[in-house]
C-alpha cells in the first residue's frame, strides 16, 4: 500500500513537472514568437515585398526630401559577414536621379533630416546579379544576387534651384556627373537607369532652354564660344549613348531620334553613323543601314568593329536578294504551270472563263510571292 502510494504520488509528482515544463516551454515559445513578431514591426516594409526594409535608429526633426531635392547624406553598406563595401560622408545626391543604388534612393524620401535608419536593400535594388567590384577597394566587392545593409543618416535636404540660374560651370559639372553615372548603368546593363540618367544630364547640358550664363561680380555674362562648344561635345555623347541604351530595350523610333540630333550637328560623327546603321537594321530597313555603315567606315578606317558590321550586312543583304528571287522564280514557274493546264483544257471550255480563270490564277500566284517576300523580309529583321 505505501510503495503504491509512493509510488502513485512520485508519478503526480513527475506528472505536475511535465506540465510546468510544458507551460514554460510554451510561454518562451510565445515570448520568442512575439519577440520576433516586435522585431519584424519595427522595420518599414516600404514595397509589400520584403525587398526593402526600413528601421528607425534614431528619429530625425526635420523635413522629409521630395523628388529631385539635393539631399547630404552619409551612409555605410555591410554584407551579412559584417563586411564594409561601401562608406561615404557628406555624399550629395539627387533624390530619384539613381546616383546611390535604387532601394537605398526610394528610401531617402521616408527620412526625416536627422534620421538615421537601418535600410535592408536586397540584391534586385542593389548591385543584382552582377553584384560590384571596386577596382580601387578590391575589399569592397559585392557578390552576386547579394543584399546589402545600410546605416543611413539624413544630414540635410534643399529643393533644387531653378536651371536658368546656375552657372556655365555648375550645370557642365551636374550634367557630366549625371552622364557618367548613366555609364555606370550603361555597364552594368540596367538600360532604363542609364536612360533615366542621361535624360537628365541633356536637361544640365542643354543651353537652349532658358539659356546659361557665367555670373561675375559685375553681373552674368554669356559664355564663351570655346565653352558652349564644350558643352556641344559633352551633349552628343550622351545623345549617342542614349541612342545605344534606347537601341538596347527596342526603343527604335526614340533612338533614333536620339541619334539625330548629334548627326544635325555633327554629320560627320562615326560613332552616330554607326548606331543609326545598326538602328536602322533593327528596324530592317538593310540597304539604309549599309548606306550608313559605309559612311561610317569611310571615315573612322581603324574601327574594326564597323568593318565587322558592315561585312554582316552586306552578306545578309545578298542573301535576302537570293531568296527573294527565288521566291519570285516559284511564283512565275506556278503561274507557267497554271496558264499550260488552262491551255490543256477541253475545248469546249469558254475561252473567256478561261481566261478570266488564268488572270485570277496569275494574280493570286503574284500576291502569294509577294506575301512570301514581306513575310521573309520580317523575319529577317533582327539578324
Amino acid at each position: 500500500m505505501d510503495a503504491e502510494k509512493s509510488s502513485s504520488s512520485s508519478f503526480e509528482d513527475l506528472s505536475n513537472i511535465n506540465e510546468q515544463e510544458r507551460a514554460e516551454m510554451n510561454s518562451s515559445t510565445g515570448q520568442q514568437e512575439t519577440a520576433s513578431k516586435d522585431k519584424n514591426e519595427e522595420y518599414l516594409d516600404i514595397l509589400g515585398n520584403g525587398t526593402l526594409l526600413k528601421k528607425v535608429l534614431k528619429e530625425g526633426q526635420g523635413e522629409r526630401p521630395e523628388s529631385k531635392d539635393i539631399a547630404v547624406i552619409n551612409y555605410t553598406g555591410r554584407l551579412d559577414d559584417g563586411t564594409i563595401v561601401e562608406e561615404e560622408r557628406d555624399c550629395v545626391v539627387q533624390i530619384d536621379d539613381v546616383e546611390v543604388v535604387q532601394g537605398l534612393d526610394m528610401a531617402l524620401k521616408l527620412m526625416n533630416v536627422g534620421e538615421q535608419a537601418e535600410v535592408i536593400v536586397a540584391a534586385r535594388f542593389a548591385y543584382g546579379e552582377l553584384g560590384l567590384k571596386d577596382e580601387d577597394h578590391p575589399e569592397r566587392t559585392v557578390p552576386p544576387n547579394e543584399k546589402i545593409t545600410y546605416t543611413v543618416d539624413l544630414v540635410s535636404t534643399k529643393e533644387e534651384t531653378d536651371l536658368e540660374s546656375k552657372s556655365y560651370a555648375a550645370r557642365k559639372e551636374i550634367g557630366n556627373k549625371k552622364r557618367l553615372r548613366g555609364n555606370f548603368w550603361m555597364k552594368r546593363q540596367e538600360y532604363n537607369l542609364a536612360i533615366q540618367s542621361y535624360r537628365r544630364a541633356l536637361e544640365y547640358l542643354d543651353e537652349s532652354e532658358g539659356g546659361i550664363t557665367n555670373p561675375t561680380e559685375s553681373g552674368q555674362l554669356e559664355p564663351t564660344n570655346a565653352e558652349l562648344q564644350e558643352l556641344l561635345e559633352d551633349r552628343m555623347k550622351v545623345y549617342n549613348n542614349l541612342a545605344l541604351a534606347q537601341l538596347k530595350i527596342a526603343a527604335y523610333d526614340a533612338a533614333l531620334k536620339s541619334v539625330e540630333h548629334v548627326l544635325q550637328c555633327q554629320p560627320n560623327n562615326a560613332k552616330a553613323l554607326f548606331r543609326k546603321g545598326k538602328i536602322l537594321d533593327a528596324k530592317g530597313d538593310t540597304k539604309g543601314a549599309i548606306s550608313f555603315l559605309q559612311k561610317a567606315a569611310t571615315i573612322d578606317e581603324d574601327d574594326k568593329l564597323i568593318q565587322s558590321e558592315l561585312s554582316k550586312l552586306v552578306l545578309k543583304s545578298k542573301r535576302e536578294a537570293r531568296n527573294e528571287k527565288d521566291l519570285y522564280q516559284k511564283m512565275l514557274g506556278h503561274a507557267q504551270k497554271l496558264e499550260q493546264k488552262s491551255k490543256s483544257a477541253p475545248a469546249t471550255q469558254n475561252r473567256e472563263t478561261s481566261k478570266f480563270k488564268l488572270w485570277g490564277y496569275l494574280m493570286g500566284s503574284i500576291l502569294i510571292g509577294v506575301a512570301g517576300v514581306a513575310i521573309y523580309r520580317y523575319n529577317n529583321r533582327y539578324f
